[in-house]
């Protein structure tokens, strides 16, 4: 599971347990402990981290999802949103190799992670000196997200495809591609962090 998990996920655990002890001697609904499994289990694929070797490319995806903005800005750069659902690895992971130099979190909203005025919500910016030139990160939170768990700080070295934090339930991961380099991929198109190239090669 990923770091971060909340303990809940094995109160969640435990309490689904006692209730099938407590349906078992006839004195609960035998269709609340199956309730109770069956959120358990939800929670427990939400929270799901598999081992992932880099893919091929210079920049990978930072976020599981479907990609829902590709945006060329007026500096020629172009920022990548990922929408991630709740059937998503919410785990997200560094495009490239470089070093932490600003990591900003943002107080905000909690809208639905797909719409453009998430861009108001809870947040947490990366900035990322990397050989191919600076790359800025947005984690956004959404409806269900309330917390956003950066595994690393400012000052430290990530390594292409490496966790570097988790986005509770549903959310959004953008990314701004350094100057010069074209994406690869277009609205609608489904990525995986530390695996799906989003540069042109």
């Amino acid at each position: 599971l990923a770091a971060g998990t909340p303990v809940w996920l094995g109160t969640a655990w435990a309490g689904t347990a006692l209730a099938a002890g407590v349906a078992a001697r006839g004195a609960m609904p035998r269709r609340v402990p199956l309730l109770a499994a069956a959120a358990s289990v939800a929670a427990t694929s939400f929270f799901r981290d598999p081992d992932r070797r880099p893919g091929e490319g210079a920049v990978l995806a930072p976020a599981d999802g479907i990609v829902s903005m590709v945006e060329r800005r007026p500096d020629g750069r172009v920022r990548i949103a990922t929408y991630m659902s709740l059937r998503d690895v919410h785990v997200n992971r560094a495009p490239t190799d470089g070093v932490v130099r600003a990591l900003v979190h943002i107080p905000g909203g909690y809208r639905p992670a797909f719409r453009k005025d998430s861009d108001r919500n809870e947040r947490v910016f990366w900035t990322l000196e990397t050989p191919l030139g600076e790359v800025e990160l947005v984690q956004i939170a959404g409806v269900l997200a309330r917390r956003i768990i950066p595994y690393r700080q400012p000052g430290e070295r990530v390594a292409r495809g490496e966790r570097i934090g988790l986005i509770r339930f549903g959310s959004r991961v953008d990314i701004v591609l350094p100057p010069g380099i074209d994406p690869a991929l277009s609205v609608g198109d489904r990525v995986r962090a530390g695996l799906t190239r989003l540069d042109r090669p």
